[in-house]
């Protein structure tokens, strides 16, 4: 006989919604106050960063240089966080549709911003030339559709568990002030005021608290919302990251990538339980 599943619910939790997993009984998705009300203050917070990441770009701070290694120290904890945690976590809730739904988010992404979405890079935009208004708006569609399953990936991880959640807004939170930078410089390049080069920042933090809105008051989606934003994520960071990493000379940037991975196995190793 299989063993039952560990199931990180309580049975205590309100308004549990089960979803039945492959080959085993139905499991509780439960709606827990606590964790609902952390996985929106934090997913606030992610969004303030990307407001942050352009306030920094249009005040012209000197310290937006040290941008650069948040893309760095993000990519590789969300890749990290993205193959230990979310894959793993994703299969156990839905093993028979999992893997697809995985490959539709990175799938996906990749064919927005092949299609819809100019070339960017994660940092200061110096292609002036390249980017018209339409252009600035569709970089700023296209990051929406990741700051949205952003939120997606915080609100799944704390339906879960409390760790899980926490481990999530981690890897979220690192790469939000490049975020917020990109967009912003993208704007800027294109023409747009400093106040629209903001108001495209708070936008990206917006679409990210809906994503966490929208997974919270919908547990239940949490079996397609978890593989959906793993996907996402292992594309944002192995995609959209580590290039921007590479292309910095010398080893310095490879190692701040390396740091985030060993940042991400060192909370695993001294977290509760």
């Amino acid at each position: 006989m299989l063993a039952t599943p560990h199931i990180p619910f309580s049975a205590k939790d309100s308004n549990a919604t089960q979803i039945r997993r492959n080959g085993t009984a139905p499991m509780n998705v439960a709606f827990s106050a606590p964790r609902f009300w952390l996985s929106l203050v934090l997913g606030l917070s992610a969004g303030l960063a990307d407001y942050l990441g352009g306030y920094l770009l249009v005040r012209r701070s000197p310290s937006a240089r040290a941008l650069r290694y948040f893309v760095a120290l993000g990519a590789g904890f969300m890749l990290a966080a993205a193959i230990l945690e979310m894959l793993p976590d994703a299969f156990a809730l839905n093993t028979r549709w999992a893997a697809p739904l995985v490959l539709l988010g990175y799938a996906g992404v990749h064919l927005l911003e092949h299609t819809l979405v100019p070339h960017f890079h994660f940092g200061e935009e110096t292609h002036h030339h390249e980017f018209s208004a339409g252009r600035s708006y569709s970089v700023l569609l296209g990051l929406a559709a990741h700051t949205f399953f952003d939120g997606i990936a915080i609100g799944s991880g704390f339906v879960l568990s409390s760790w899980l959640g926490w481990m999530l807004f981690i890897a979220v939170f690192l790469h939000k002030l490049p975020e917020g930078f990109t967009v912003a410089s993208v704007m800027l390049a294109s023409g747009q005021g400093r106040r629209a080069a903001l108001n495209s920042s708070l936008f990206l933090g917006a679409t990210t608290l809906l994503g966490v809105l929208a997974i919270n008051l919908r547990p239940a989606w949490v079996e397609a919302g978890l593989p959906l934003s793993a996907g996402v994520t292992i594309y944002v960071a192995a995609t959209d990251l580590v290039p921007e990493v590479n292309r910095e000379p010398g080893i310095r940037m490879a190692l701040v990538f390396f740091i985030g991975v060993l940042l991400f196995f060192a909370l695993r190793t001294f977290a509760p339980g």
